[in-house]
């Protein structure tokens, strides 16, 4: 028999809607009543949060590793239910800083417990079934919602309502869940894990857009900011002013993290002018090749808590 480690933490699939329609937390998760009717597993249910998703942040993440780590050998695998608006970024901390040979699977809902098509029981159950699979060992972190199984390294929120929201722009689904099988559709290629125990770095997310300047920047440095990470244009590119904003902030050693505000593609070096990623680059700043900006703040901060040099962070960021 498996035996589950089930983490709650709150969010959509853990409130309910009102007569007007609105949705609100319960104060007692409804999952906590929910009877799932599986053979050979057995479950041990935790309510280490019941918050919205918007409320966690990395010391919210840092508990869930914790926990899971604390966990051990005990459990043959673990589900988290989570709220999505901050899932992908949850998932991804956790398979950048878990090296752990047991299935850890996350999911949620797009509707609330008591809505018309309310999919959290099902999507609770799905993550149960790949938790138990044996084929699940070994994959890392895996985020299971509406019959598919994404990868936490690639997966993102696309849609802020539809319950096909999930998606993973640059690899596609990682399997598919049937009313008989879990079918897994490719390997994840080897990444690297690096352990954490304080998540104290700020690190603010700036998305570029055209005609930005490079004031904001250099304000942002006045701040002690540790990091920063821009949403660049394209493939990784600037205005003029922004580029020399980043200038600025190189020269005070703050490190600087490029990731493109396309929703789809990779973010690399290409153009090579004052703005263009060639030039970036040249000047210091990191690309994140594989990346969006939130997942590239959390494999920032990962980085700087580790004391990672320049080269060995240049290196970790670019990796897929």
């Amino acid at each position: 028999m498996k035996k589950i480690l089930v983490l709650h933490t709150g969010g959509t699939i853990a409130m309910h809607a009102d007569a007007t329609g609105d949705v609100q937390p319960d104060e007692i998760n409804p999952l906590n009543a929910v009877q799932i009717e599986l053979p050979e597993v057995k479950l041990q249910v935790e309510n280490i949060f019941n918050i919205p998703s918007e409320h966690i942040g990395p010391i919210h993440m840092l508990q869930i590793q914790q926990r899971i780590l604390a966990a051990g050998n005990d459990f043959d695998g673990v589900v988290v239910t989570h709220g999505t608006d901050t899932l992908e970024e949850t998932s991804f901390f956790l398979d950048s800083t878990l090296n752990v040979d047991f299935p850890i699977v996350m999911t949620g809902a797009m509707r609330s417990s008591n809505e018309l098509g309310a999919d959290g029981l099902y999507n609770y159950q799905s993550a149960i079934r790949v938790a138990i699979d044996d084929q699940s060992a070994n994959r890392g972190v895996m985020v299971v919602m509406n019959d598919e199984i994404h990868a936490a390294r690639f997966v993102t929120k696309t849609h802020t309502t539809n319950v096909a929201t999930f998606a993973s722009p640059i690899s596609g689904v990682m399997g598919i869940i049937t009313k008989r099988r879990i079918i897994y559709l490719y390997e994840l290629p080897a990444h690297t894990i690096y352990p954490i125990s304080m998540v104290n770095k700020d690190i603010p997310v700036i998305k570029a857009y055209a005609g930005m300047d490079g004031k904001l920047l250099e304000l942002l440095a006045a701040t002690n900011v540790d990091g920063i990470i821009i949403e660049a244009l394209g493939a990784g590119n600037l205005g003029e002013n922004a580029a020399r904003g980043v200038g600025y902030l190189l020269s005070r050693n703050i490190p600087v993290v490029i990731v493109s505000r396309s929703f789809k593609g990779i973010a690399e070096p290409v153009y090579d002018y004052l703005g263009g990623g060639v030039q970036l680059e040249r000047a210091g700043a990191i690309f994140a090749s594989s990346v969006n900006g939130q997942k590239a703040r959390l494999k920032l901060l990962i980085g700087l808590e580790n004391n990672l040099s320049p080269q060995e962070l240049n290196k970790y960021l670019q990796e897929f």
